[in-house]
């Protein structure tokens, strides 16, 4: 499967997901795990939206395709791990910044495709 088609896949999945995950929240939550959920689902449905983008786009070089690798990791450990504390007595909010990072990271790659592409 090409990186096109596996983006187009994670965006489609992570989209349903995220989507379900926040209907949930809102009805069938309250609290901390309402608010965790919520947060999850956002992120989550935001990543989603730009590894559609790389799936439509024109552009596909080193650095989206490391970008879109840290926005799949993002999401599983940034916003898993919400869901899982959402839904569980498991505190696991140590692993949760490295999904935040994921995230920086991945934005960071982005930068420096761009960048690339400028110059």
């Amino acid at each position: 499967m090409n990186w096109r088609r596996q983006c187009l896949v994670a965006a489609g999945a992570s989209g349903a997901m995220a989507f379900a995950f926040a209907a949930y929240a809102a009805h069938g939550l309250d609290g901390k795990a309402a608010d965790w959920a919520g947060k999850a689902s956002l992120y989550q449905l935001i990543h989603a939206v730009v590894l559609l983008g790389f799936a439509n786009g024109k552009s596909e070089g080193l650095w989206l395709k490391i970008a879109s690798v840290f926005f799949v990791a993002g999401i599983v450990l940034f916003s898993g791990t919400l869901y899982v504390m959402a839904l569980t007595e498991v505190k696991a909010s140590f692993i949760v910044p490295f999904g935040g990072f994921s995230f920086i990271a991945g934005w960071l790659c982005v930068l420096a495709a761009a960048a690339k592409k400028g110059g």
